[in-house]
């Protein structure tokens, strides 16, 4: 079995009447063949603006948060980028490289979907139904089913949990896997948002939302240099969105607004060469207007440039350099692209994501503690976890 993550949310069951695996989609998930309906892999269909940013080819572990740094290693290795870009290159989907490794679809998430679901036309796959109670009897996994309206009752000697984690609730997202790992004994770290823009209660940024630049931006000790966005609620854009996962409430965090560029030397030569011009003259040649004049209170902006010492320019780059801010908070899940924390890697084994502690329950993608960087990366994780619990369950068939 090849699962994507909770957006397709399959379960497989090998049903003992038949012997075939059966694949398990939530309600509203879709249907196999012809054109997928609108709930069919939700987070595969939004992502990339709807050109679904599949994998990363940069994709190693060092992307990846969890208490654990060593744990998705195993999974990644023996299914790589180049193993699911095979599938999209054998399905004949055309793709682009985007930027930083980012892996796109020409088209459509669209392609993706159908894919997906192409491939598993050879399991008995269930779309639109709904799980109700999960209960081990020692041997086998009972679980109730709803489907077209009627009650059925499932049993397998394996359980497969791919609901993916609590982001984008309009989409369907629960908390339903870490439920299941607590009903079976397997702890749970801290979940919160990650991969989402900054609050700022005071909305500071407001007059600027829709401005974008270039920044550096840091965060407990980790930085990203990608492109930053003004909201009229915060901050967003990549650069934003990747420090989140490392920013805990009540931290700052840190800007670089002038990343590659040594503002003080810079700022030097021109003082040298027009020293009448103001420093507000100046900032605006270096940042978008609207955002060097949102900073000319916290700078001598009137001051000419002939009239600054060489200890006032250190200050004023040091300020561009390392803009200090404190966020409120965050959008929340409603936003978020992903869930930190998860089902403790601890409790899992990382060759085949089996719980260590009950034969035949599996479980994979955003639901287990390991959270990719933006760009790709949680989709990898998606199709090797999968992947590794696919090939246990496959090989003891």
């Amino acid at each position: 079995m090849k699962a994507p993550d909770g957006d397709a949310g399959h379960h497989a069951h090998p049903r003992r009447r038949r012997g075939r695996p059966l694949l398990r989609c939530p309600r509203g998930a879709g249907h196999a063949g012809g054109r997928p309906r609108e709930g069919a892999c939700r987070k595969v269909r939004i992502s990339g603006g709807g050109r679904c940013n599949f994998t990363n080819l940069r994709t190693t572990a060092r992307a990846f948060l969890s208490e654990n740094p060593h744990f998705a290693k195993s999974a990644l290795a023996r299914y790589t980028p180049q193993d699911f870009l095979a599938l999209v290159e054998g399905h004949g989907i055309a793709y682009h490289e985007k930027t930083l490794g980012q892996l796109f679809c020409d088209s459509s998430a669209r392609e993706i979907i159908a894919m997906l679901l192409g491939l598993a036309r050879d399991a008995d796959l269930w779309l639109e139904t709904e799980v109700g109670a999960v209960a081990h009897d020692g041997t086998h996994y009972r679980v109730e089913l709803t489907r077209h309206g009627k009650p059925v009752t499932v049993l397998a000697r394996h359980l497969v949990v791919a609901t993916g984690g609590k982001s984008i609730p309009k989409m369907g997202a629960t908390g339903r896997a870490y439920a299941l790992a607590g009903q079976f004994g397997l702890p749970v770290t801290e979940t919160r948002a990650g991969l989402v823009p900054f609050t700022f209660a005071d909305g500071r940024f407001a007059p600027l939302s829709g401005l974008s630049l270039p920044v550096r931006a840091a965060a407990n000790g980790t930085a990203f240099e990608e492109a930053m966005l003004f909201t009229h609620r915060g901050l967003s854009g990549p650069a934003m969105l990747q420090i989140s996962s490392y920013w805990q409430e009540g931290q700052d965090i840190t800007l670089d607004l002038l990343p590659g560029t040594d503002a003080a030397q810079a700022l030097a030569e021109a003082k040298r060469q027009a020293g009448k011009s103001q420093l507000g003259t100046w900032l605006t040649r270096q940042l978008p207007k609207r955002l060097a004049e949102s900073l000319a209170p916290d700078l001598p902006a009137t001051t000419r440039l002939a009239e600054l010492a060489s200890a006032r320019i250190d200050a004023i780059a040091e300020h561009l350099h390392r803009w200090t801010l404190r966020p409120s908070g965050t959008e929340g899940y409603r936003t978020a692209e992903v869930t930190l924390g998860g089902v403790s890697t601890g409790a899992l084994s990382s060759r085949t994501m089996e719980a260590k502690a009950l034969p035949g329950l599996f479980f994979i993608g955003e639901c287990v503690d390991v959270t990719g960087w933006l760009g790709g990366y949680n989709f990898q994780w998606a199709w090797a976890s999968a992947h590794a619990a696919g090939t246990e369950i496959a090989s003891r068939a």
